[in-house]
């Protein structure tokens, strides 16, 4: 660690809540455990304040700094789970691809993939603990720092979505030339999307190593692919992570850590994702509760999936909803979230509002149930 002495991932403290990881195993929960895409973010004072000075990578590659920005909504919100403080593109990086953080614009490749043959200048072998063990670093430090207050939660975004941006160079309205790789160069796209899975696989294996007692798998861009180009380049990767990320954890006699997949957008894959492999998973604002849990069935906890622009509601609206999305999915089995991440110009106070509805709706329903 910076200027300190290196933590082991052993001797962690006692966990004294653990009620999301038991909504995600399935178990009964007193309250249904809440938490949020992005609850470390620009919307707290003291995040950008952490954040001033330093380049967005940068503080990815500091433990100390994704410990303190990770930490931070815990100490103003009863949340139930902590997720660590990265980026989905460390596993780019980690291939040899340099990315940078644009004011105004987000993340850019200085040099995205155009041409097949550019392919030949990936990494064909990730170490990921010499690529990406500040992540795992940062892992170990906050379940430590966290004192057993809640589970922390480790990520990756799915190949899929990790390839869409490594082809366009950053954000996109409609990946194209992402999805021209599929129609024109299939094996190629397969062969990057094979490449990802590898390094993914161990990356979440590795997060469980340091620390992580949860896994949340991102496919932002699921969206963007419909039904058959799902089921070809986005589905058999999103089942393989999950197959070879739990088989490789008992070899190495890690613990079997919940999963939840968040493929965004992507109604049309709901039944399948059901029996990809994942304790939990997530959903958008964009479907009905009763609708998503009708596809999914009772075997799979579910996740979400309020606006995140609800938040903008005065308080009492956005208990109002809490409650009506809860009388929804049911208490039980669930896992209160949003349907995306928190956006930077939220008000803390409504981030508050949320989290508290939750416990308290969740709460009232049980006891006169």
């Amino acid at each position: 660690m910076e200027g300190g002495e290196r933590l082991l991932p052993k001797g962690f403290p006692k966990l004294k809540n653990d009620t999301f990881l038991r909504a995600a195993r399935g178990e009964e929960t007193e309250h249904t455990p809440v938490w949020c895409m992005r609850q470390a973010g620009r919307y707290l004072p003291e995040f950008r304040e952490t954040r001033a000075s330093q380049d967005f990578f940068a503080t990815c590659r500091s433990p100390k700094l994704c410990c303190e920005l990770t930490l931070q909504p815990l100490r103003r919100f009863p949340l139930d789970a902590a997720i660590i403080f990265s980026d989905i593109l460390v596993v780019p990086q980690a291939l040899g691809m340099e990315v940078v953080m644009v004011p105004g614009k987000g993340p850019t490749f200085t040099e995205p993939l155009k041409e097949v043959e550019d392919l030949l200048k990936l990494r064909q072998k990730v170490d990921v603990t010499a690529e990406l063990g500040y992540v795992f670093q940062a892992i170990t430090l906050t379940r430590h720092s966290l004192e057993g207050k809640v589970p922390l939660i480790g990520f990756s975004g799915a190949p899929w979505t990790l390839m869409s941006y490594m082809v366009e160079g950053g954000g996109s309205t409609t990946m194209a030339k992402a999805k021209s790789w599929l129609y024109r160069h299939p094996e190629a796209s397969h062969q990057l999307l094979r490449l990802l899975a590898d390094i993914i696989i161990d990356y979440l294996v590795g997060q469980v190593a340091a620390g992580a007692q949860a896994l949340q798998l991102f496919e932002s861009h699921a969206g963007h692919l419909g039904p058959e180009l799902f089921q070809d380049f986005a589905l058999p990767y999103i089942r393989d992570i999950a197959q070879s990320v739990k088989s490789k954890l008992k070899e190495e006699a890690l613990p079997l850590v919940p999963m939840i997949i968040f493929a965004k957008d992507a109604h049309y894959a709901l039944r399948d994702l059901a029996h990809a492999g994942y304790e939990v998973v997530g959903l958008d604002w964009t479907i009905r509760p009763q609708e998503a849990r009708a596809q999914i069935g009772k075997h799979v906890t579910l996740q979400g999936n309020l606006d995140p622009c609800a938040l903008y509601a005065p308080k009492e609206k956005i208990g109002e909803l809490v409650k009506k999305m809860l009388e929804s999915f049911g208490t039980q089995r669930y896992i209160a979230n949003l349907g995306h991440g928190l956006y930077p110009d939220m008000n803390p106070e409504h981030v508050g509002a949320f989290v508290e509805a939750v416990h308290a709706h969740s709460r009232h329903i049980n006891k006169h149930s």
